[in-house]
């Protein structure tokens, strides 16, 4: 019998983007990282429950240390995350990861300008021709020029974000009009606004704008972060900003919240 050939295929494959937690490795010692990372897990009991996790070996490239991937993985497997790629490391680290069943996670590379072909050698009875078609070319670029690049639109939710929901706004603002609840997550590349409680966690400038803000009308977040640098809220906030209008924003290195007045 002729087999007959579905409709619809069984699965599909499509590039997508993630937000990611790195965990940027800065010892080969496995037993003082397992005991750094206990700690840092009990400050915040369940904060990282099943992320999915990169594993950053930059820090470690230049010595080419020597890992033992499934210990690591073991390890952080132990405490909920998920490991899931490398990045950063050399070759026989990334050999070892890739051994250990990790993937590799590369960067995007920005994309090269094209070389500008040389203009061709015109002949003399058409040279006059040829420089009247250049000079309309310029023109033509200064024009262009002129307007700008298409802004990436604000993201807005108006229903409340329940426990385990997650909002990404990719390359823009986000702006949250209902309660962001205990355990879901709001991430946007540029600031995040939520004109509610925020009791779950904010990650602005996820993709390094140190520049990005979170201001909320009743801030109680499980975790702010911008640009990669985090606070969590096992240390109660101030009572200025606790549970009320206030800013986050970045100092150097350091989360700084603010109250917003009136």
């Amino acid at each position: 019998m002729a087999s007959v050939t579905p409709a619809t295929p069984p699965f599909d494959l499509k590039s997508t983007a993630w937000t990611l937690t790195a965990l940027r490795l800065q010892t080969p010692d496995l037993q003082a990282f397992a005991q750094a990372l206990a700690a840092r897990v009990a400050e915040a009991p369940g904060l990282f429950d099943n992320d999915p996790v990169v594993v950053d070996l930059s820090p470690l490239r230049e010595a080419d240390a020597a890992l033992d991937f499934p210990a690591l993985i073991t390890c952080l497997r132990a405490h909920r995350l998920s490991p899931i790629a490398v990045q950063g490391g050399s070759a026989s680290q990334t050999a070892a990861a890739l051994a250990a069943g990790l993937a590799e996670a590369l960067d995007a590379a920005p994309m090269a300008a094209p070389a500008s072909a040389p203009a061709p050698t015109a002949p003399p009875v058409v040279r006059e021709v040829e420089v009247l078609r250049e000079v309309e070319v310029v023109r033509e670029v200064e024009v262009l020029r002129e307007v700008p690049a298409a802004a990436t639109p604000t993201m807005v939710v108006d229903k409340p974000l329940r426990s385990g929901q997650r909002v990404y706004a990719k390359g823009g603002d986000l702006v949250v009009l209902a309660v962001v609840s205990f355990g879901a997550e709001v991430i946007a590349d540029g600031n995040i606004h939520v004109y509610a409680p925020l009791r779950g966690r904010a990650i602005a400038g996820a993709r390094g704008n140190t520049e990005a803000r979170i201001f909320s009308t009743c801030l109680e977040p499980q975790l702010v972060s911008i640009a990669g640098i985090y606070r969590t809220t096992e240390t109660a906030l101030p009572p200025e900003v606790l549970a009320k209008p206030a800013m986050v924003r970045l100092e150097g290195e350091k989360i700084r919240i603010e109250p917003l007045e009136a």
